[in-house]
């Protein structure tokens, strides 16, 4: 692991309520034994990432009581109704003090990526103005690497479920796309249609 890769924190937004899933948290939904945090939280650190945030929300002591995040840094976010972007600006702001450099951010409903796509976005990581975006047949998805020069840019443009993709807009030219399609699959688990995914 390089000096960079240290500095760089997973990020993991796990707060959403799965309103189209029946009310239950995307985040213990379970698949091949694990929750989905479980799985996204492992997947954050196979891929290298050895520091991991994970932002909660829904059911939030229902997720702390059923889920193993041992080692985790858990960030509660009481404003995960109105949307990622909440979940987004919670995250990054629990990194204030921590000396990272870039924040790796995944999504815990995107049981399709794992360490492999993970490895790829943060071996691509130069420095504090890296963007890198893992990238599926060329369209941008997740996860996505902040450098640390970005976080208050990001931090005053996530507003609802839009994250961090006007910020991203702004600056695509500065974006480097690492091509994960051959290693990973970025379905969301969104609608109960989704949940065969998890079979």
């Amino acid at each position: 692991m390089t000096e960079y890769e240290e500095q760089v924190i997973g990020v993991l937004l796990a707060a959403g309520g799965g309103r189209r899933l029946g009310g239950c948290p995307k985040a213990l939904l379970e698949h091949r034994g694990q929750t989905l945090v479980e799985r996204a939280v492992g997947a954050l650190r196979a891929g290298g990432c050895a520091r991991v945030h994970v932002v909660l929300g829904a059911r939030a002591d229902a997720v702390r009581e059923r889920a193993e995040l041992g080692g985790c840094v858990l960030v509660d976010n009481p404003e995960w109704e109105q949307g990622m972007g909440t979940s987004l600006r919670a995250g990054l702001g629990s990194l204030a003090g921590t000396g990272a450099r870039a924040a790796l951010v995944s999504l815990v409903d995107q049981p399709g990526i794992g360490p492999e796509a993970v490895a790829r976005v943060l071996a691509a990581h130069r420095d504090e103005t890296s963007l890198v975006s893992a990238a599926y047949e060329g369209v941008r998805g997740h996860p996505v690497l902040f450098g640390s020069a970005h976080w208050a840019g990001i931090a005053a443009t996530a507003t609802g479920d839009r994250g961090a993709r006007a910020y991203l807009k702004e600056h695509a030219e500065a974006i480097t796309l690492v091509e994960c399609g051959d290693v990973a699959r970025p379905y969301d688990i969104d609608t109960e249609a989704d949940l065969a995914y998890l079979e």
